[in-house]
């Protein structure tokens, strides 16, 4: 069900350069937050535990696939997405849950009749996907 995307020896290349460009200035704008700023361990810890129910959300099963299929579709109902996933009824209600509550995601009602509800991101949403593709991409090539 989930086939990897393949892309051609060029544009491969290309996303490679653009994604070493976008490490070197992450790591750049990294050390020059950590020059510039006296952080103690325990304000860095606090830091770090605030980003943790993130990355648990994030990271667990269907939640990237779910992202992405709603960044590709924009705007998709309950149906099509258990369609598209191949997932169960239950487990996607639970994450489209998850990514609602923490604003990856928005849920619209259209009372109908018939009663339909669309999914689609927030800004976060898709500004998380956009972060994470490159991630999953360079994570799996090396």
């Amino acid at each position: 069900m989930n086939t990897p995307i393949t892309l051609s020896t060029e544009l491969r290349k290309l996303v490679e350069a653009r994604l070493e460009q976008t490490l070197r200035g992450v790591e750049d704008t990294l050390k020059q937050i950590i020059e510039k700023q006296d952080i103690s361990a325990k304000e860095l810890k606090a830091d770090l535990e605030s980003l943790e129910e993130s990355f648990n959300v994030l990271f667990q099963k269907w939640s990237l696939e779910l992202l992405y299929t709603l960044f590709l579709k924009n705007s998709t109902g309950f149906g099509e997405l258990k369609k598209i996933l191949g997932v169960n009824s239950r487990t996607l209600s639970d994450k489209l849950k998850t990514l609602n509550k923490h604003d990856y995601i928005e849920r619209e009602v259209d009372d109908g009749p018939p009663l339909r509800v669309k999914y689609a991101l927030t800004v976060k949403g898709k500004n998380t996907v956009l972060l994470a593709l490159p991630l999953l991409y360079y994570s799996r090539s090396t």
